[in-house]
């Protein structure tokens, strides 16, 4: 698949998310560059602004396999991954596949689970793999998580590990759309209600080509070193505790090309990668201290685009 094609698959598959989702296009970008890039997805925002609908949306364009688990406080780690199970017919134990078992999983509102069952989903994140009574049971490819959270302000909510927030490739931050993209809402809920027409536009075959065309994007060695030099300032800063890994840096490579590929390029720009970096990054640094952030937006964003303008750029 060359990149004229990549893009007009792009295009299609925005088509028809935004039939049924107004707005919310960093979002809907995200999800896209998650899905090339074999990443997975964090959505954050308070209840109500449609974070689980988008997702079910974008699902409803691939033609792939979805699941939806519901997260909440008594939720087992076997009710996601499966568990082995007595089958009388044949006397024999079986292992009985849990809901992970699909191309796109929705872990929706994650931080309501229990940190035992949030852990759960470390392996099948990192490896695409479940292990069960000592054996291995390996993923559907293409596969991806889209994880949805509440603020860690709200009640009844678990905040999420650093090494669990580490294996979520971007996390995008949902908030409130403005005064004409909710009137746009409403004429979009009275005319079509709550299951508008969104059709599969590409499936399996065709996502797993567009993959590998992405992996093929050329990244040169200035581009490298300027990942290396962001994501090293972010440690160096006084008021960072924790800053991105190198795990961080292989993320940001692997968004960047996305993003390139995407945008129509057969080679990463300097400009892509800062386009990716702030949803890249802004999970994986933790603060000394949590202060508000430039006109309201999250701090960790705030920080790194202070970091962005204070890496010199390759020319």
């Amino acid at each position: 698949m060359d990149v004229a094609e990549l893009r007009e698959l792009v295009s299609r598959i925005k088509e028809q998310v935004h039939r049924a989702i107004v707005g919310m296009e960093e979002a809907i970008e995200a999800l896209i560059i998650c899905l090339l890039a074999e990443g997975h997805l964090l959505l954050e925002g308070p209840p109500g602004l449609a974070k689980t609908y988008l997702v079910k949306s974008f699902a409803r364009a691939l033609d792939l396999s979805f699941s939806r688990i519901q997260f909440t406080s008594d939720l087992l780690p076997s009710d996601v991954t499966g568990s082995v199970v007595y089958d009388r017919s044949t006397s024999q134990f079986v292992f009985r596949r849990g809901p992970v078992f699909a191309n796109v999983v929705l872990a929706d509102e994650i931080n309501r689970g229990p940190p035992r069952t949030q852990s759960a989903l470390l392996e099948v994140m990192q490896e695409r793999q479940v292990t069960v009574e000592g054996v291995s049971y390996p993923l559907p490819r293409p596969f991806m998580v889209i994880a949805t959270q509440n603020p860690i302000e709200f009640e009844g909510t678990f905040p999420l590990p650093e090494a669990e927030m580490d294996r979520f490739l971007m996390r995008v931050i949902v908030t409130y759309p403005s005064r004409d993209e909710e009137v746009m809402v409403l004429r979009l809920k009275q005319f079509h209600g709550e299951e508008p027409e969104v059709s599969p536009v590409a499936d399996a075959e065709s996502l797993a080509e567009a993959i590998r065309s992405t992996a093929s994007i050329y990244v040169d060695e200035s581009i490298m070193n300027y990942i290396v030099d962001i994501v090293r300032r972010t440690r160096e800063l006084p008021d960072v505790l924790i800053g991105g890994s190198t795990r961080a840096e292989v993320a940001l490579m692997y968004a960047a090309r996305a993003k390139a590929a995407i945008s129509g390029y057969r080679f990463v720009t300097p400009d892509h990668v800062k386009s990716v970096a702030p949803l890249v990054l802004n999970h994986r640094i933790v603060l000394r201290t949590r202060r508000a952030g430039i006109d309201g937006e999250a701090p960790e964003l705030s920080l790194v685009r202070r970091v962005l303008e204070e890496v010199e750029v390759p020319v």
